[in-house]
């Protein structure tokens, strides 16, 4: 038994961050329904996903799909069907399973869905129980709300470049966006938290309700400790927060740091993550500068931090003089937060992450023998995630869904078929 068993989703998103969110109720056991586009001349229909690559998969004949990695990523254990939703004939088709769902996400433009006849007001008629959730990149309301919102876009107006890369002053120094669209990661999980409130809402009192998602909403909320800092003191002392690189705004040490080159004289890091005054002095104790962790300007975090510009040279003499393993295996053992700097050959390969099943291997897509695919993370001991279904082929599921939700007989089905609705 899974935590979602008997949810329906209508999951009318595309790209990342709607598709995150379902595909994490999908995981819980929801039944989720991916509503794409059918092909047609010149357009090949289906999440733009599909399409982002390469990399693709790799068929039974070793030739490249037509499935891109970058779909693959974020539609596991869900349906999909195929519906024009510009005919009215898909119009009608989606209104009628809104009588039978839960929960409906889109993530088209502001205004788009009234055009189609599928917005909240005409979709809480049919269905009160109805969770609409609504993801766009500057919410419903607002002067920016007709805007088209883009992950790197948000990453850059929400603040996140300001402080992620180097100062300016160093090396390489200028803003960075973050190495994947976290943006959309992380309104799709936001969504997910919001949509599981708004069922049990619905659970308790037989009412739906719209959920307004927005990813520049998202990304400020993101900021945490630094838009904390900000607000706390950084706009009354005129202190902005700015880049970094590797540091932390509020804890010393905590970055990576340069250590010994290996046997053919490339150059190595380790990360430092002291997070309390303890575990800096066993890392005195350990790298042999006992005095450092015994100095007033370095014995407190507070102290570190103002005393940054001094005390992160020093280490970074000592951290060159011995190699990477003997930094780490020491360092571990005196319990004493750190790292290595792995690269996703390492991570995959990484013993641990092995023995927690973060690698799932899916041997019943029809296009491959196997798919090896990040796993879900979530660990629950009464209602573990499900993994029986890969991600779905464009209208792979499409007689069975209408089958399993409307009872559609084979008749009515060919009928959509041939209207061009499905």
């Amino acid at each position: 038994m899974n935590a979602l068993d008997g949810i329906r989703i209508l999951d009318l998103s595309r790209v990342l961050a709607g598709p995150w969110c379902t595909q994490t109720l999908a995981d819980l056991g929801a039944d989720v329904v991916k509503v794409e586009r059918p092909s047609r001349a010149g357009h090949p229909g289906g999440d733009d996903t599909r399409g982002w690559g390469p990399p693709f998969l790799r068929g039974h004949d070793g030739a490249d799909t037509a499935e891109a990695a970058y779909y693959l990523g974020a539609n596991r254990n869900k349906r999909s069907i195929t519906c024009d939703i510009a005919t009215p004939e898909g119009q009608a088709l989606i209104r009628e399973l809104v009588a039978r769902a839960d929960v409906f996400v889109e993530n088209y433009k502001v205004g788009d869905m009234a055009r189609y006849g599928l917005d909240w007001d005409t979709l809480r008629a049919i269905n009160p129980r109805l969770v609409y959730c609504s993801i766009t990149g500057f919410g419903q309301t607002g002067p920016y709300k007709e805007r088209a919102g883009y992950d790197f876009a948000i990453q850059a107006m929400g603040g996140l470049m300001s402080v992620t890369g180097e100062r300016d002053d160093q090396a390489g120094g200028g803003p960075q966006k973050v190495g994947v669209a976290v943006a959309d990661l992380f309104t799709g999980l936001y969504a997910t938290v919001a949509i599981q409130a708004a069922l049990r809402h619905a659970e308790r009192t037989g009412e739906g309700q719209h959920i307004d998602m927005a990813l520049l909403d998202t990304q400020v909320a993101m900021l945490a400790n630094l838009g904390a800092n900000y607000l706390v003191r950084g706009r009354e002392d005129g202190k902005v927060p700015g880049r970094a690189g590797n540091a932390h705004a509020n804890i010393v040490p905590y970055q990576a740091f340069e250590v010994a080159p290996d046997a053919q004289g490339q150059a190595q890091h380790i990360i430092l993550a002291v997070g309390n005054d303890g575990q800096f002095a066993k890392f005195c104790a350990v790298a042999g500068t006992p005095e450092l962790a015994s100095d007033a300007r370095f014995a407190q975090n507070q102290n570190r931090v103002r005393h940054r510009e001094v005390l992160v040279p020093l280490l970074a003499a000592v951290l060159k003089t011995r190699s990477k393993a003997d930094w780490l295996g020491a360092l571990e053992a005196a319990k004493v937060p750190c790292g290595p700097i792995n690269s996703l050959d390492e991570v995959f390969a990484d013993e641990h992450l092995q023995s927690r099943g973060m690698v799932h291997r899916w041997t019943s897509h029809p296009l491959a023998a196997q798919v090896d695919l990040v796993a879900s993370p979530l660990k629950l001991s009464a209602t573990p995630v499900r993994s029986d279904l890969p991600p779905p082929l464009l209208g792979q599921h499409t007689a069975e869904v209408l089958n399993d939700w409307l009872d559609c007989p084979p008749e009515r089905l060919a009928e959509l078929q041939r209207s061009g609705a499905v």
